[in-house]
This record gives structure tokens, C-alpha cells and sequence, in this order.
């Protein structure tokens, strides 16, 4: 007697293709899940710098040990997405795609955590400053508020690019590098003719060009996270491309 097993067959098709949609819905929460804790370290490490800067500004030596002592929670978050990641890698086995957005998140952790340490060195400056001079005369003469803000915006663009999978808005986060590094220059020169007109600001100027390297940094490292954004969705590696490269390899 002839069997037939199309049925059977059949069902069991049926049952594998609901397991793979059901592992597959899995995997992309689980993938949601890791980029949205990478935007509540982006969060932490952004509330960090404006605390910093704030310490600086105001001389709240209490507010800057604050940032000092918080920066731990930074690096606990970096440790954290670093084991969620590894753990998908080794448990899902992800195809190119989603393996590439894995790799550009643990790039992305490295460079929020190193922001991190730029926010905790800004406040340990700050402390610095204004134990070694309490009239504050040199750190308000010399005014970080601008390379600041465009360190900041630098950062939340690249944050929301990351959000969005905006490769136009990561673009436009590479190409405002120049500008923060022009704020730096500016600075440094700033502090070059204070020292040289009075050398007893020698010490104080020092610590402030530390902090306005400090916010350089951050502008790297924000740049750094626009060119993984554009990795993740064209597949395409920026790093060290000419502006007037970048809108070809965006398109």
C-alpha cells in the first residue's frame, strides 16, 4: 500500500518557517533592545559633559567630584553591551547584516565610553583650575562655551543619526568635524597670548587647553560614530574619506 507523506511534510514546513519567523522576531528585539541601551548610555555620557561643563563654569567643586565618581557607571555600561553583543554573536550566529550592525554598536560603546573619559577629565580640570586660581578670571576670560556646544551638538546629532539609521544626518556630523577643530585652534592661540603676557597664568592656561582638547575629542569620537552609522546601512567604510568623497558613498 502506497503512504503518503506530503501532509506530514507539509506541516513540519509549516512548523519550521513559525519557528524561524518566531526566532527571527526574537533576534530583532533582542537587537532593539541593545540599540536602545546604546542610546541610554549616549544619554548618561551627553548629561555627563553638560555637568562638567556646568562644574567648570559655575566653580562647583562638588558638582565635578559628582561627574568624577559617576564616570563608573560608564564604563559598567560599556562592560554590559560588550557581554549582550558577544552573546548574540555566539547564540544567533547573525547573518552580514546584522553582524555588521553588531560590530559598528561595539565600536560605537568604545567610542561613548572614551567620551565618557573626555566628560571625567573636563571635570578633573575643572577641579584644577579653580583650586589653582578661586577668582576663575582665566577659565571666563577664555570662553569654551562654543567648542563646547558644538562638541554637544556633535554628539546628539550622531546619537539621533545612529536612532534613525540616518546616513544624510551621520554625513552632515563628519563634515561639522573641521568646525570644532577650528573652536580649538581658536582657543589654543587665546591661551598662547595670555601665558605670554603673564606667565603666573601658565598653570591655569595649561588646564584649559586640556579641556579644550577634551571637547576636540569628543568631536572625534562623535565623528566616529556618524561613520559607523553609515557603515551599518550602506556597508560602506568612510573612515579617512574627503568630504567632497562622502556624498557619493551616502547616496
Amino acid at each position: 500500500m502506497e503512504r503518503s507523506y506530503t501532509l506530514p511534510s507539509l506541516v513540519i514546513m509549516v512548523s519550521n518557517m513559525a519557528l524561524s519567523e518566531h526566532l527571527s522576531k526574537k533576534f530583532d528585539a533582542e537587537l532593539e533592545s541593545i540599540r536602545s541601551r546604546v542610546l541610554e548610555m549616549g544619554g548618561l555620557v551627553e548629561s555627563q559633559i553638560r555637568r562638567a561643563l556646568e562644574g567648570l563654569q559655575a566653580g562647583n567643586l562638588a558638582l565635578l567630584d559628582d561627574v568624577i565618581a559617576t564616570d563608573h557607571k560608564v564604563n559598567g555600561m560599556e562592560v554590559a553591551l560588550d557581554g549582550e553583543c558577544s552573546h548574540v554573536i555566539v547564540k544567533r550566529q547573525p547573518a552580514a547584516n546584522d553582524l555588521r550592525l553588531i560590530f559598528a554598536i561595539t565600536k560605537t560603546v568604545t567610542d561613548l565610553e572614551r567620551i565618557g573619559d573626555e566628560a571625567q577629565k573636563i571635570a578633573r580640570m575643572g577641579k584644577n583650575i579653580h583650586e589653582h586660581e578661586p577668582s576663575g578670571r582665566l577659565s571666563r576670560a577664555v570662553d569654551v562655551r562654543h567648542p563646547a556646544e558644538a562638541a554637544l551638538s556633535m554628539l546628539r546629532r550622531a546619537l539621533d543619526a545612529f536612532a534613525r539609521l540616518d546616513c544624510n544626518a551621520a554625513a552632515e556630523v563628519i563634515r561639522q568635524d573641521a568646525s570644532i577643530d577650528a573652536e580649538f585652534q581658536s582657543v589654543l592661540r587665546q591661551l598662547v597670548t595670555y601665558m605670554m603676557e603673564d606667565p603666573r597664568t601658565i598653570s591655569a592656561a595649561l588646564d584649559v587647553i586640556w579641556v579644550a582638547k577634551a571637547l576636540e575629542r569628543i568631536g572625534d569620537h562623535a565623528k566616529n560614530m556618524a561613520e559607523y552609522v553609515i557603515y551599518i546601512v550602506k556597508g560602506t567604510d568612510v573612515r579617512h574619506t574627503a568630504s567632497a568623497a562622502m556624498t557619493g558613498k551616502v547616496a
